[in-house]
């Protein structure tokens, strides 16, 4: 995928512009699948989303009686808004096709999968969000992956002749 950067210091990926993502969640998790969803939203929640106050780090998706919900994501409320500001942690609906909803309530019942959001990003002037069906990492899964990183650093400034 492409990233395009403008000059305000947005970042654009194949006609998205990306307003939030989840760092912790690749270093975390092994990212199994990916679904790419629409968020039902209230009042200033979008204008607050669009100025980048937003934080999925601690976040996550369940699913209760046939519906996806994202608990735990961190929408800052409008500073212009008004008393009708909603909860900066309500929990949020996610809008998915049916046999994606059962993909996913066969899927989170194996034990150690979980659904965690990855980005938050507009698409055609609509918020979407991206979720992942991922699996936990184990500390030593952890140490692996940050060796190979290491070793591809050094072979890299090897081949720069930088030390």
């Amino acid at each position: 995928m492409e990233q395009i950067s403008s000059k305000e210091g947005e970042i654009y990926m194949a006609g998205k512009k990306i307003l939030a993502t989840n760092k912790r969640a690749r270093h975390e998790y092994f990212i199994e699948e990916t679904y790419e969803c629409g968020i039902e939203l209230k009042g200033t929640e979008v204008k607050s989303i669009r100025q980048g106050k937003v934080n999925l780090s601690d976040g996550f998706a369940s699913v209760d009686n046939s519906e996806v919900f994202l608990k735990q994501v961190h929408i800052s409320p409008y500073e212009q808004g008004n008393i009708f500001n909603v909860d900066s942690l309500r929990v949020r609906k996610l809008l998915l096709h049916k046999h994606e909803i059962r993909k996913l309530i066969g899927a989170t019942t194996i034990k150690g999968y979980s659904l965690i959001p990855l980005s938050l990003y507009l698409k055609n002037g609509k918020v979407k969000v991206e979720i992942a069906l991922a699996k936990g990492k184990k500390l030593y899964d952890k140490r692996q992956d940050m060796a190979k990183k290491d070793a591809q650093r050094r072979i890299e400034r090897e081949m720069t002749g930088k030390y």
